[in-house]
């Protein structure tokens, strides 16, 4: 009995996330997306500071400066913030900041965290509209237009995350990741949309309203990732917080699997961290409304938990003998791993569908095809980096600063160029 509830579960929930997000995605695009290329009007052209925290950047500062200089605004401003770099940060944008009279460079004596590195930010910007970035991004030339419009269309707007897309592709985990930002992350944040809360404002690009960042206390510096963290206190003090497919940055993203593991075990524990966090908070009544998201993301770590167990049932059984109703014959996929299997691809043809605007058109079908080795390749790290992130999240000292973590950004020479038109 219990174990026909496991495999239930582990069959049903994805099953049924995948049709939740494709038709929440597919609402979304036909409501505000489709045909929506232009950027709409700023009511006021409101001033825009651009935050970039740098932590030895000295390889791709450069670039990413110039990307957001070069922002199609009538009114904005660059802040770098060097969070006490150890490399020639420092030297290469107090250069950059004699060049160009828009950038401003505010040095830290130490390393602080990026949380630190973008309040510091944000209380010295001249505007009440921040667009925040990382080091490494690079900024699409309407990306703060479209993040102004929202600001700018409610006083309740307190944030808006952007669309980031992945340039290096030359490996099959760049492939399989370009394919997951389209199916995966994207449609969901297009469902959530819908719904009206995100789980989580995305760190590489984001627009915030000042007066929702004060009201809350700005960003944790305690918090592992500290953009989900700020997406769940402005939403639970009722600041809308929205998704814009069209403001776009382009990444680089790990194209190894060690920097692939480390940068999932990041954002699986801050999604736990979060969670211990504010779960007393979210038994109030008057923020049901963000329930949704929070027993999603909490269904998802229980649903991790499952698959591991149905994993070791196997590996035991086929070691020591099992009583029936606890053995597993076999991991291989039966009819329900074939049904999951259209789903998945129908879920990844209709995401890329939707972000074919996005993405150069001779590289469509190309990144859906790798597309079938995304189950059997994320999921299952999906699984061990959610059990791993769990305890380490809640033996984590409350108070504790996150400092940052060299990524690692794959193979950055032969993505140059890609994509960016």
């Amino acid at each position: 009995m219990i174990r026909d509830v496991m495999f239930a579960f582990a069959f049903f929930y994805p099953l049924i996330m995948a049709w939740m997000w494709m038709f929440g995605g597919l609402w979304y695009y036909l409501r505000w997306e489709r045909g929506n290329r232009t950027p709409p009007p700023v009511k006021g052209d409101p001033g825009v500071s651009i935050i970039i925290p740098c932590f030895n950047e000295e390889a791709q500062i450069r670039e990413t400066i110039a990307y957001a200089l070069a922002s199609e605004y009538p009114d904005f401003e660059v802040i770098a913030v060097n969070d006490g770099s150890g490399d020639n940060s420092a030297a290469i944008l107090d250069e950059l900041a004699y060049e160009h009279p828009r950038l401003r460079v505010i040095h830290l004596a130490s390393n602080q965290g990026k949380a630190v590195a973008l309040r510091t930010g944000a209380l010295a910007a001249r505007n009440e509209y921040l667009v925040c970035i990382d080091g490494d991004a690079l900024l699409h030339p309407e990306a703060v237009h479209w993040l102004a419009f929202h600001l700018a269309s409610g006083p309740r707007v307190g944030a808006v995350t952007g669309n980031p897309r992945i340039l290096n592709r030359t490996t099959m985990l760049g492939k399989l990741q370009v394919g997951e930002f389209s199916s995966i992350i994207g449609l969901i944040k297009r469902a959530q949309r819908v719904y009206g809360r995100v789980f989580t404002i995305s760190g590489v690009i984001a627009g915030f309203r000042r007066t929702a960042l004060d009201r809350v206390g700005y960003w944790a510096p305690d918090m592992v990732t500290e953009d989900i963290d700020i997406s769940w206190r402005l939403q639970m003090d009722h600041w809308d917080v929205r998704y814009e497919a069209n403001a776009l940055t382009y990444i680089y993203m790990p194209e190894t699997l060690r920097g692939l593991w480390k940068q999932r075990l990041r954002w699986a524990q801050g999604g736990v961290e979060a969670l211990v966090r504010h779960l007393p908070d979210l038994f109030m009544w008057r923020r049901r409304r963000f329930w949704m998201v929070a027993l999603e993301f909490g269904v998802s770590v229980l649903w991790a938990y499952v698959i591991l167990f149905i994993m070791l049932l196997f590996v035991v059984g086929q070691l020591v003998p099992l009583p029936p109703q606890w053995h597993i014959e076999t991991l291989l996929p039966q009819w329900n791993g074939v049904i999951l299997g259209v789903t998945c691809l129908i879920q990844f043809l209709v995401s890329l569908a939707i972000d074919r605007h996005y993405e150069p058109r001779r590289r469509f079908l190309r990144n859906y095809l790798w597309i079938i080795w995304y189950p059997l390749a994320f999921w299952v790290l999906s699984v061990f980096t959610t059990v791993a992130a769990f305890p380490r999240a809640l033996s984590k000292p409350r108070g504790m600063r996150a400092r940052w973590t060299s990524p690692d950004r794959g193979l950055r020479a032969e993505a140059s160029g890609e994509g960016r038109d």
